[in-house]
């Protein structure tokens, strides 16, 4: 099977926020709530900046060497280990909750762009090594998003009673039988197979959903040399000890965030404001805010309340029972991390511009934030209907009623346009009102209103040969409509609803190696990948 893949950019689409526009055009303000710019020369100043904040390889390869032990062996991936010890080594990171069967498609897409942005800046700068990295956000408790995925449009939801952390939570009876509903979506597709069998072999009951979603990921991308971080461990939890204790003395993250928001939504939409104190207290199955009330720390809706010095300890005997929320989030990975980009969407883009000063007070280094690449795949037939009807693959990213509207207006040629009449009658009335001014002055407003009502008149004419039209094209209107649904479900962009079994289940990997292949590094593009074989 063939793809061929097709560039555009991010503007024309029509569906990314003004703060992204801006950001990877270098308009605005945008830029200048970064640390570094998002290209080569970024890149270059990330290194030498990261250079002067070292971080502790040795635990960090310790609990990597110890999480890889029980999975099947990926020469590239022990290679990357084993690098990760040199202090020429960076990485370049992506981060995702561990959602089952991987959620969305950009799930995948994020990893790629990690995967292939390592790659490209080694060959640009060989003296350094580059590791691509994901960092699960295993410690999120938002079940309702992390414990569903969407299959040929209908969304299958896990549902268990299982509380706290995502990653803390097993692989239970309701998981595996969401599982052979996936099998038996599968069972009846012409590919897939080979990635069903990861899937099938990585949840297995009574692992974590952590431990499921490390074997998944590792077994679609061990042979790219990808690592796979499990942060809720406490010896990477016992090196940021130090931030956590400035958070819960002083609560230092919120103060700084303050400036900075400020500024950013004097023309920006604000991500997250975050909180006054910006931890959570995980332990079993309860993930709570702490929340500082007087003298107090208090685990939010528990009994449970520590002095100061008492959550002190509690932190330097359990620093795993401490999780940073999205404001400190990137702290944590930049410190047990020697990152030098960080690859993430949209919103995380939003929310990593408001936190400059966060990484300055706590002392760690900010790498280059990049926005992750998007794809929308498109079936050959899809792709052949819509050329057929004479339509770009721009005019894709337009609202329905615009395209619509173009086709006919393009079906038709100038035959339902009025724009010249509409002028010659401007001209008429100008005439005429020039003329019944000298005979009285008062006359002129009559003949304009005159003008109005018969261009009111001729534009409502213009509508309803257009509607005409339509329903002369009505089977083109709804092929239209039929591509736009299926392309965009929900209105929405492909990424963010289907699941990787829509595609890799009628294409099998050759799909997997298409959007590796395309996959931008540096360069901002939208990229479309169609179906030619």
């Amino acid at each position: 099977m063939k793809f061929k893949s097709t560039l555009i950019d991010y503007h024309q689409t029509g569906l990314f926020s003004n703060l992204v526009k801006d950001y990877i055009q270098d308009k605005g303000t945008a830029r200048s709530f970064a640390a570094f710019e998002p290209n080569y020369k970024g890149v270059e100043a990330s290194i030498e900046q990261r250079k002067k904040y070292p971080v502790n390889r040795k635990v960090l390869v310790d609990v990597l060497q110890k999480q890889y032990a029980r999975l099947a062996t990926k020469e590239k991936v022990n290679s990357n280990i084993e690098l990760l010890k040199k202090e020429n080594t960076f990485v370049i990171t992506t981060a995702h909750q561990p959602n089952i069967f991987t959620g969305p498609l950009y799930f995948f897409y994020k990893i790629i762009h990690a995967i292939q942005l390592a790659e490209d800046l080694k060959k640009r700068y060989p003296e350094n090594n580059f590791v691509p990295v994901y960092y699960m956000g295993s410690e999120d408790a938002d079940i309702e998003e992390v414990g569903s995925f969407v299959l040929g449009g209908t969304t299958h939801q896990w549902k268990t009673k299982q509380t706290g952390a995502v990653g803390r939570m097993k692989v239970d009876d309701s998981l595996i039988q969401l599982l052979q509903n996936l099998e038996g979506y599968w069972s009846v597709k012409p590919a897939g197979k080979e990635a069903l069998q990861i899937i099938q072999t990585a949840y297995q009951k009574g692992k974590t959903i952590a431990d499921a979603t490390i074997e998944l990921v590792h077994g679609f991308f061990g042979e790219k040399g990808l690592i796979v971080v499990q942060p809720d461990d406490a010896n990477l939890k016992s090196l940021f000890t130090a931030t956590i204790q400035k958070e819960l003395k002083s609560q230092f993250s919120n103060k700084a965030i303050q400036p900075t928001l400020e500024v950013l939504t004097s023309s920006y939409h604000v991500q997250s404001e975050g909180r006054a104190l910006n931890l959570f207290y995980l332990k079993d199955a309860l993930r709570a805010r702490i929340e500082k009330q007087g003298d107090e720390f208090v685990i939010a809706d528990t009994d449970i309340r520590f002095s100061e010095t008492a959550i002190l300890k509690e932190l330097e005997n359990f620093p795993e029972r401490f999780s940073p929320n999205v404001i400190l989030r990137g702290v944590f990975q930049e410190t047990i991390l020697p990152g030098i980009v960080f690859i993430g969407g949209g919103g995380e883009l939003a929310y990593w511009l408001e936190l400059k000063n966060v990484f300055a007070e706590a002392k760690v280094h900010m790498p280059v934030v990049q926005l992750r690449n998007s794809f929308l795949n498109i079936r050959a037939k899809q792709f052949q209907q819509w050329k057929a009807l004479g339509l770009s693959i721009e005019e894709l990213f337009k609202p329905v009623l615009d395209i619509e509207i173009a086709f006919v207006k393009m079906q038709s040629g100038a035959l339902l346009s009025l724009e010249a009449e509409l002028k010659s009658l401007e001209q008429v009335y100008d005439q005429i009102q020039k003329r019944v001014k000298t005979i009285d002055a008062t006359l002129g407003a009559h003949a304009n209103n005159l003008a109005h009502q018969s261009t009111k008149k001729l534009l409502e004419l213009e509508k309803k040969m257009i509607r005409a039209e339509r329903r002369k094209q009505a089977v083109s209107i709804e092929r239209i409509h039929s591509i736009k649904n299926a392309l965009f479900p929900n209105n929405s962009l492909q990424e963010r609803v289907e699941n990787i079994a829509e595609w890799l289940g009628d294409f099998g990997m050759d799909w997997l190696e298409a959007i590796i292949e395309a996959s931008p590094t540096m360069q901002q593009h939208f990229t479309i990948i169609d179906q030619i074989d």
